[in-house]
């Protein structure tokens, strides 16, 4: 699909905003770079830090990967594991590029994605989770369902329980929590992936282990088809 400006191909910035860290790579680059996330982490820092770690590369959009629930482009609550002041931020102001959201799972689904219906959960300092049907991402937001104990699913394989209840244990619930997802969704298959991810020792049936990076290829892939036009919509109606 074109992504371009006039017969320039489009440089993109995907950030990906976690709970431990906040993760940038633009297009061309091979290198990502990071900085510490975590409770002190406001919209304001993101954007100075993200502007700091950028220094010498070049970009025309923005793709942001965000911890928490977006909907048509839009923010719907602060993060649990970050700080304040997310929703109704404006990122195309502040950063001065055109900038599209998405929920962190779900960029990251996309760039895992390769057609039918696919489940992707996220284990890293919480729980990540989307489904893409056919092409379409819908993200979801199964972290802070109830689970055992009156403890969520996140509150058993996000990194809380992996400190809770050591590796062993927490790879059960993992397998246990994969299972039930499997049956109600009924996926083709399941891609698991986030920073814990690698510390699975087996993985489930039907389960295959993603790649963070593929965080960075979900947020290239969603500018596919913009234009000029389309980039001066988005820099008008901003985020």
């Amino acid at each position: 699909m074109k992504t371009s400006i006039g017969d320039r191909k489009l440089k993109i910035l995907a950030i990906d905003v976690g709970g431990t860290h906040v993760k940038i790579l633009a297009t061309g680059e091979h290198e990502e770079r990071k900085v510490d996330s975590g409770p002190t982490m406001t919209p304001q820092k993101m954007v100075r830090d993200v502007k700091k770690l950028a220094q010498g590369w070049k970009y025309d959009v923005i793709s942001i990967g965000y911890p928490g629930p977006v909907v048509h482009g839009k923010i719907l609550r602060d993060p649990y594991n970050l700080g304040q002041g997310w929703i109704g931020f404006h990122f195309s102001k502040t950063f001065g590029h055109p900038v599209r959201l998405m929920n962190d799972a779900a960029m990251q689904a996309l760039g895992s994605y390769r057609g039918g219906r696919m489940l992707f959960l996220g284990l890293g300092t919480g729980l990540g989770s989307a489904m893409i049907v056919d092409g379409i991402v819908e993200p979801m937001e199964v972290a802070h369902l109830p689970y055992k104990k009156a403890r969520t699913y996140e509150d058993y394989i996000g990194l809380r329980g992996l400190q809770r209840h050591g590796k062993k244990k927490w790879r059960r619930y993992v397998a246990d929590i994969v299972e039930k997802l499997k049956l109600a969704m009924e996926p083709d298959y399941v891609v698991i992936g986030g920073g814990n991810a690698k510390k699975l020792k087996k993985l489930p049936p039907g389960v295959e282990l993603g790649d963070n990076r593929n965080a960075f290829r979900g947020g290239f892939r969603m500018w596919e088809g913009a234009d000029a036009k389309t980039l001066t919509r988005q820099g008008k109606r901003g985020n």
